[in-house]
């Protein structure tokens, strides 16, 4: 019991530890505002200003993911539903193409960045409506229609408990543009997507169609993947699929200098690990020094429940912070605090195998009308991807390359495919670069790219040719050493040449044919 001449200091002393209280709230609130407030504005900003200014492409011209492509065409093809009735059109345009003198270039989700899919003058035809599939269960094959796009792929395939392969890391791309850049992605110990394909059906450049498969028409089979449609168009594909299963993640954070030995100390040959990427960080302070390993592994309780599909949480936000790095060095030191400190505490602890997969490009596209993000994507023998780095590490601050991000993966070796990247087991590096739409960001990134080019070559590295048609056909050539005879091959399929692109004017040697207008 308390006496009466006790209870004023005891009510002192709970005045003294409300008062104590509600200064250490103010404090903390302060502190609060302080480390967390610039943070919350920055994100809060770059939202306000993230708006969509992309217009429709003009009629009668075309453009593809670079944005910098916008060329006239003579005509655009969709072509039909049906398929029978598909083959026909496209065999009759052929015969008209070739009646008179017309090129032809093929064309999906128009996600290559040089060209790839454009012929000045000529017919572009869009393959997206031939998107048909069905899945063998016994033999576990899809057979798919060239313009079908992962995205629409992975809930088909995850409702009957299986997944893809081999695809890129985003799901916006379509089945026939992956397997004419022969994509690789980030699933552990895989070549690129041509060791998953079984067969494909092929229409050459006089209407007749033919099977493809490492039997039959083999070198069509080596030719086609990797060959940016120079060969004919692919209509279907019978492709090899992978149960859906559930993965656990962990992620490391090390010195550049110690990501190779960490990856092979916790990766190397562990038949558990199932999707692998590593994140370089782009804060000018510390640039291209630390790495985030991220390695996705087989949950061992087969009873563990594997989650339903849905769409990559906190897109948002996200996306946000991304963008919020664009022309912002403190943007790119919030976006590897994020990406390092926050994202490992609030990303679920279990994923499916098609969850990782089915994130498409639009979180993160630029949006705005007068720059672009442009890609690059440079193949490095393991043991030498320090020197790689250590150059590029100086690169692209004297060019003053405006650098997003830099993710790289390993890939196998390709043994089935002609214009091969991957001659032996490869770190890919894939960098996403910012830069303005206009004449000197053009020139600029020209420059830059051959530098970044003549550090992978000297390393016995390679680049990948999907993107900008950046390098001097005197790299182009040192990159791919079969490339006369690759294009010699494409002439022999398609001696009128017939099917032809901006990347076949730029390397092929050939840029006098069919190059005026029609």
């Amino acid at each position: 019991m308390v006496s009466n001449d006790e209870q004023p200091e005891s009510h002192s002393r709970g005045l003294r530890r409300r008062l104590r209280w509600k200064r250490g709230a103010l404090i903390g609130a302060g502190l609060l505002l302080l480390f967390c407030g610039r943070p919350v504005w920055h994100v809060l900003t770059v939202a306000w200003n993230d708006r969509n200014e992309l217009s429709a492409i003009p009629h009668g011209e075309i453009n593809d993911a670079s944005r910098l492509n916008q060329t006239p065409v003579a005509e655009i093809v969709n072509v039909g539903v049906e398929i029978d009735r598909a083959e026909e059109q496209l065999a009759e345009l052929l015969q008209r193409a070739r009646r008179e003198g017309l090129r032809v270039s093929i064309a999906g989700a128009r996600h290559s960045m040089g060209g790839h899919t454009i012929y000045p003058g000529g017919i572009s035809i869009n393959m997206l409506s031939l998107n048909q599939m069905e899945l063998n269960e016994d033999r576990e094959i899809l057979h798919v229609g060239a313009g079908a796009l992962w995205s629409d792929i992975i809930p088909y395939l995850d409702h009957r408990g299986r997944s893809i392969s081999v695809m890129q890391s985003n799901s916006s791309f379509s089945v026939g543009g992956s397997l004419s850049v022969n994509c690789h992605g980030w699933q552990y110990g895989r070549p690129p997507i041509a060791s998953t394909v079984e067969s494909f059906r092929l229409m050459k450049a006089d209407g007749s169609i033919v099977i493809c498969s490492r039997s039959e028409n083999a070198d069509l089979f080596a030719l086609v993947p990797g060959g940016y449609g120079l060969f004919g168009i692919i209509l279907d594909v019978d492709l090899k699929v992978v149960s859906n299963k559930r993965y656990l993640v962990t992620s490391d954070i090390i010195p550049a200098h110690e990501a190779l030995s960490t990856y092979r100390r916790k990766v190397g040959t562990r038949s558990d690990a199932a999707m692998v990427y590593a994140r370089l960080n782009v804060d000018p302070d510390r640039f291209l020094q630390d790495v985030i390993l991220n390695v996705f592994t087989e949950d061992p309780d087969p009873q563990a429940a594997i989650p339903d599909l849905h769409d990559p949480g906190l897109a948002s936000i996200r996306r946000h912070i991304f963008r919020g790095s664009v022309d912002s060095d403190y943007g790119k030191q919030l976006r590897w605090a994020a990406e390092t400190k926050l994202q490992p505490r609030l990303r679920a602890s279990a994923f499916s195998r098609n969850q990782l997969l089915s994130e498409g490009v639009s979180v993160f596209e630029n949006r705005l009308a007068d720059s672009t993000d442009i890609l690059h994507e440079y193949f490095v023998p393991p043991d030498r991807i320090e020197l790689f780095v250590d150059r590029v590490r100086s690169i692209i601050p004297e060019c003053h390359g405006n650098l997003l991000n830099v993710t790289v993966r390993s890939v196998e070796q390709d043994d089935d495919t002609f214009l091969r990247y991957a001659d032996r087991p490869m770190l890919s590096l894939v960098m996403l670069f910012h830069q303005k739409r206009t004449i000197e960001g053009e020139a600029a990134m020209q420059k830059m790219t051959r530098q970044l080019i003549d550090a992978a070559l000297a390393v016995g590295g390679r680049y990948y040719l999907p993107y900008r048609l950046h390098a001097t056909v005197e790299q182009f050539q040192a990159a791919y050493p079969m490339a006369a005879e690759f294009f010699e091959r494409k002439r022999q399929h398609d001696p009128d040449e017939i099917f032809q692109n901006q990347f076949y004017l730029q390397y092929s040697g050939r840029s006098d044919v069919g190059s005026q207008e029609n």
